[in-house]
């Protein structure tokens, strides 16, 4: 055996130009797991066979923290000189090899020191894997890549009575004892690649449950926790039988094992995985009870259940040929689950939410060092491009896709594209033009959207003639330039508007367009803005309408409009669409920021919009969780990027200038509003209706009041009023929203200091044993404290720095929620967040380069807070040990300097 000890400086870049089909196939994968404590033997053996449309090359594995035993062909045991091995790669020769043989190779392993959370690795006291992306080369030596697709095998031994639960992927086909060794086998009869690999090994309690298919078909189904949790999985199940039912009426995929199985556990790097038949999901994701978990939580937990079972189609049955292509299963099924969630809930609320976050997330990194297309050209490390540009963007772009085709032809598009690509492996453009052969459309310019990164700019302009009764718009397009492109193309963006009057909507025609038939939906329609600047002119506008423009957040793009204040208030009260009464009040704060940052007196402005929610809130016809989108100013990362160059502290204090003001000005209508709403939920509760859609959005817009009235200022009696209202509720609540609501506004204001640490400890008394609402009592804290607190918690005995909740709890509820304490003038925060990225490198990479991300955005950032942050950058960057995720991050992040 020859080794090899390869030293990069630089981490390798890898390009989609460079694809190349596998020169080995492997057709079936048996695998055996020798458990043991300490150490686990992985045996497989593969049926593999020489790809003749390639040249014939050595066969190339790949292996990474593995012990090599034994290495065999054709069950002829390789001498060591016969092969080559490194810190990546097994090399067999070619000339070993038939066109068809067969490769047994035996690793050592162990998951108990897998402090990464990739492959196979123990949580607690079980057994786990995590394969996506590049996971399985830490199991066995593999060709791991997606497009290498296999039927398995899997079995698992381990002393008898040592675990109780021994699962994998597909059916069960044994389970027996043989000399004091309990072996269990798995058969998978659907080939997969191995990044959809699973397995769990440990002594776990299940709920069970059946689903009946569409074609009659019945399905087991099991969720797998620890005992504690049993009570705390309904939810998720009840959450999984609508996906599946959903699945099958919508896009008529039905459910193709005997048995679905999930399987919670509590360090895990990712929300879920939707391993073929087999999910591993992140406690946070499945465990909800009303005593523990907030109405976010719930919501959550439906969104990701139904996120990884809409990937049995879109994404395991249908995978993804290399992982530039990555948004071809994650756009599509995130966009999936969205209209399922849309389905389940409030259309119009999970529509501005997705928005919400968007445009306050994805355009940030859009804007910024690591943007990328939603098919990168190029990556070092496949795992920092699990991003909400693949994701959410990858999300937006399906759906404009849709809305182009409407729901027929989309529906009839996604067959075609299942059944022309079912067991393989493929790519966004096979995805792109099942559309175009399936709805007869030319989508030439719409491929842009793949290969183009950044948030498209449009600047809208509009002219009234009142004589020709015309209203003109005109639509400027422009894409900002982004690390490694430049002179951007123009894309197909599909707006659409209406027009309001001072009677309503108006009817929509364009000049030259033939007289409309009658219809039920002429007031709104979807201009294709196709060129560099385009101007649309309607007719038989008996007014100067006010535009309602990206209605429903037609596309993922920012646009200026020169709205006036009244304008924005018109809409606001009066328009049917609620993106675009979402967007109006966001307009109107952000340009509240502008002005107060540039020490304009904004006392004026405040009073009509004062008015506009008193007339809302008093409306009962209102959808309160829209109402409580509507009165919740921008998120920090929104408007630091709309008012880039800026300081964050700057900002911070105007909107707490804002919010002080207004809430003094609302809170006459918000306390008795407050107990309104008390009345209605008490009830509910009894009418067994306490987890209603109606009861879920009462309390959101209780608990926006909430934020905004614990910044009251002046009025001493309107201050205990709302006091005393918060501590009741912290007293009387009968499910976590509300207790942690009231716990959060008495941490935030100065009146209740002393109580509120009396109820920090009282609530970490009663929770401590619930590892989830621990992490909410760190990142609630984290959000608000001093950085000497927050290092603190650092050291308190439920905080665990090996595990990512936690971690993403205190350390990431720190950087991305407390502006005061992060971003210190004198750099203490930068220079926390630089020392736990350091030390997190050596033992988890993947989360490490996660944790960068609010560091990256320093050029945004005025003056020298933006140097001390680049600075924490450079730090990271001089580190030993450097791990290639979190170099590939800082590395283009410190590049803009240049």
């Amino acid at each position: 055996m020859h080794t090899e000890d390869t030293v990069v400086s630089t981490p390798e870049v890898k390009y989609l130009k460079d694809y190349t089909v596998p020169s080995y196939w492997i057709d079936k994968t048996f695998l055996q797991f020798d458990i043991s404590e300490g150490f686990t033997v992985v045996s497989s053996t593969l049926t593999m066979r020489r790809n003749t449309e390639q040249p014939s090359i050595d066969l190339v594995l790949d292996g990474q923290d593995l012990e090599l035993i034994s290495v065999a062909v054709n069950d002829k045991v390789l001498e060591p000189s016969r092969y080559t091995v490194s810190d990546s790669y097994l090399t067999i020769d070619a000339g070993l090899l038939d066109d068809n043989f067969l490769l047994s190779v035996v690793t050592k392993i162990e998951p108990e020191k897998n402090t990464a959370l990739e492959g196979l690795y123990k949580s607690k006291t079980m057994y786990c894997t995590q394969c996506e992306a590049e996971g399985f080369r830490k199991i066995t030596y593999y060709l791991d890549r997606p497009d290498v697709m296999s039927e398995f095998e899997t079995t698992i031994i381990a002393p008898e009575g040592l675990y109780q639960t021994m699962l994998s992927n597909g059916n069960c086909t044994r389970d027996e004892v043989v000399d004091g060794k309990r072996s269990v086998t798995w058969h998978d009869p659907h080939k997969k690649p191995c990044y959809l690999f699973a397995l769990v090994a440990g002594n776990l309690s299940k709920i069970d449950d059946a689903f009946t298919t569409a074609s009659g078909r019945e399905v087991k189904l099991e969720i797998y926790v620890e005992a504690k949790d049993l009570e705390k999985c309904d939810h998720a199940m009840d959450s999984l039988k609508r996906s599946m039912r959903w699945d099958e009426e919508v896009y008529g995929r039905e459910y193709d094992l005997d048995i679905f199985m999930i399987v919670a556990v509590d360090d895990f790097n990712m929300g879920a995985m939707e391993n073929k038949g087999l999910n591993i999901f992140n406690t946070s994701c499945v465990l909800a009870h009303s005593d523990t978990t907030t109405d976010a939580g719930f919501q959550r937990v439906e969104a990701v259940v139904a996120h990884e079972y809409f990937h049995n189609w879109s994404g395991n049955r249908v995978t993804c040929r290399d992982w530039f292509q990555l948004s071809l299963k994650e756009g599509f099924t995130v966009y999936r689950d969205s209209e399922f969630s849309a389905d389940m809930n409030s259309r119009s609320v999970k529509r501005i939410e997705d928005a919400n976050f968007l445009r306050a997330h994805q355009f940030v990194e859009d804007a910024g060092p690591m943007a990328h297309a939603i098919r990168p050209a190029s990556f070092i490390e496949i795992s920092n491009f699990y991003t909400l540009t693949i994701y959410e963007k990858g999300a937006e772009v399906v759906r404009m896709l849709a809305n182009l085709l409407g729901p027929k032809k989309f529906r009839a598009a996604t067959d075609l594209y299942f059944s022309r690509h079912d067991g393989e492996a493929a790519t966004c453009e096979d995805f792109v033009r099942a559309m175009e052969d399936s709805a007869g459309i030319n989508l030439t310019q719409f491929r842009r959207w793949y290969d183009q990164a950044g948030t498209p700019q449009l600047n809208i302009s509009d002219s009234y003639d009142e004589a020709a009764q015309q209203y003109s718009l005109t639509i400027k397009q422009h894409t900002p330039n982004t690390p490694g492109q430049q002179n951007k193309q123009p894309l197909h963006i599909p707006i659409k508007i209406a027009l309001l009057g001072s009677a309503g909507h108006f009817a929509l025609r364009l000049e030259n367009e033939a007289p409309f038939i009658d219809s039920d939906d002429n007031t709104q329609r979807v201009l294709d803005v196709l060129e560099a600047e385009q101007t649309f002119v309607f007719t038989h506008i008996s007014e100067p309408p006010v535009p309602s423009l990206l209605r429903e957040f037609s596309a993922p793009v920012n646009f200026s409009f020169d709205y006036s204040d009244d304008q924005l208030l018109d809409i606001l009260a009066r328009d049917d669409d609620g993106f675009s009464r979402f967007n109006a009040a966001q307009s109107i704060f952000t340009d509240w920021v502008r002005r107060d940052l540039q020490g304009e007196n904004i006392n004026s402005s405040i009073q009509p919009l004062a008015d506009v929610y008193q007339q809302l809130l008093s409306d009962e016809q209102q959808d309160p969780a829209l109402l409580a989108l509507l009165i919740t100013l921008p998120a920090q990362a929104y408007l630091l990027e709309q008012l880039k160059p800026a300081n964050p502290l700057h900002i911070y204090a105007a909107c707490q200038r804002i919010k002080k003001k207004l809430a003094t000005l609302l809170a006459p209508n918000l306390l008795p509003l407050l107990n309104h709403i008390n009345e209605t939920l008490e009830r509910l509760a009894q009418e067994g209706l306490e987890l209603s859609g109606q009861s879920m959005g009462l309390r959101s817009l209780k608990h926006a009041a909430f934020e905004l009235l614990s910044d009251l200022d002046g009025d001493n009696a309107q201050q205990a009023a709302f006091s005393s209202v918060v501590l009741k509720q912290f007293d009387a609540a009968i499910n976590m929203t509300e207790t942690l609501a009231a716990l959060k506004c008495l941490v935030a204001m100065p009146l209740c200091a002393e109580r509120a640490q009396l109820a920090l400890a009282s609530f970490y008394q009663r929770f401590q044993d619930e590892s989830l609402v621990v992490n909410m009592w760190f990142q609630l804290q984290a959000s608000q404290q001093t950085l000497d607190q927050v290092k603190d918690l650092m050291h308190h005995k439920a905080f665990d720095f090996n595990n990512p909740n936690k971690l993403r709890a205190l350390v990431g509820g720190f950087c991305g929620q407390n502006t005061p304490a992060f971003h210190n003038k004198d750099g203490s925060g930068y220079e926390f967040l630089a020392d736990q990225i350091i030390r997190l490198n050596l033992s988890n990479p993947q989360i490490a380069s996660r944790m960068v991300a609010p560091l990256t955005h320093w050029k945004k950032i005025e003056g020298e807070q933006g140097k001390l942050m680049r600075s924490a950058l450079q730090r990271i960057a001089d580190a030993d040990k450097l791990s290639k995720d979190v170099y590939e991050v800082v590395s283009k992040s410190l590049a803009e300097a240049s």
